[in-house]
């Protein structure tokens, strides 16, 4: 990205004091180096990817001061000429930095173990990506922003919301409460969440605000009672609706293309999953209106 945009710079610019030189090569190179020394174990592995990513993290350097020279040759340079060349101006300069945070956290986690750098970044492209552990053995960790879909009867998505922040399931059961009343003008019969959402004040609270039943398992409980609740009809029966509420999120993803976001920035992705949500609540709507006109 560094490279390319300094070319194009050069380009527009008509020609620079020094010519952009291409480090991709020789990048590439050290790419494959670092893949290649993953496959072999113990300390001869582990120095030879180290060595690998000394040469990666030098080249890498260079090319960054490439940039902050090309950068400071378009400052002083004509204004009507940084004029025409401002957007791609800022876009290396906002790039620099990002690169210069990569190469930090790189440099902490090969060479001292340490994976929690401080304004960790994990792609240079899309800042605001997290890294979100899942837990399962197919698939551990996924990269991206946390989406809430929350779904009412006949399969109809009634609000989702793409957090910024990833914040605690627990924390999500109330609010979702309050957006289906303010949505729907009534509180619903019936709440249905996986585990992640249980805490007794939830369960209480969600019951204060008018829930007949709130099926959340508590899965730490050791009480008999409390299992004997989570063993009842409506409970397991309100599970099962929830279990096909993954279906949703399932067909979100195959079928309206959020798993993974085509526009740019956290607006950007906002706007896409809505998108998704839409078309797919078409389709349901359609779907009940023939089931009834039958």
């Amino acid at each position: 990205m560094l490279t390319r945009t300094m070319k194009k710079i050069e380009s527009k610019w008509g020609g620079l004091k020094g010519k952009v030189r291409d480090r991709m090569r020789s990048i590439r190179k050290r790419v494959l180096a670092i893949a290649l020394s993953a496959r072999l174990l113990g300390s001869a592995g582990e120095e030879r990817r180290k060595r690998a990513y000394r040469v990666l993290l030098s080249l890498t350097r260079k090319v960054m001061n490439q940039a902050n020279r090309v950068l400071q040759e378009v400052q002083e340079g004509p204004r009507r000429r940084r004029t025409a060349l401002r957007g791609l101006a800022e876009s290396l300069e906002t790039m620099v930095e990002r690169v210069k945070q990569v190469v930090k956290q790189t440099r902490i986690r090969i060479f001292t173990g340490d994976t929690k750098s401080p304004g960790k970044i994990v792609s240079v492209f899309e800042p605001q990506t997290e890294i979100i552990r899942k837990g399962k053995a197919s698939q551990p960790t996924e990269f991206g922003k946390m989406v809430k879909i929350q779904e009412a009867e006949n399969q109809i998505v009634t609000h989702f919301e793409v957090f910024a922040e990833r914040p605690s399931d627990s924390a999500l059961l109330l609010p979702s409460i309050q957006v289906h009343h303010q949505r729907l003008g009534r509180t619903p019969r019936m709440v249905a969440a996986d585990a992640g959402f249980y805490s007794q004040a939830n369960e209480k609270a969600a019951q204060t605000l008018g829930v007949r039943w709130v099926s959340v398992p508590n899965k730490n409980t050791k009480s008999k009672e409390r299992k004997r609740l989570q063993h009842q009809r409506w409970f397991r029966s309100a599970q099962k609706w929830r279990t096909g509420c993954e279906g949703r999120i399932s067909a979100l993803k195959r079928r309206h293309g959020l798993r993974r976001c085509l526009y740019s920035g956290l607006d950007g992705m906002r706007r896409w999953v809505g998108l998704g949500v839409i078309a797919d609540n078409i389709i349901q709507m359609g779907c009940y209106l023939a089931r009834s006109s039958m």
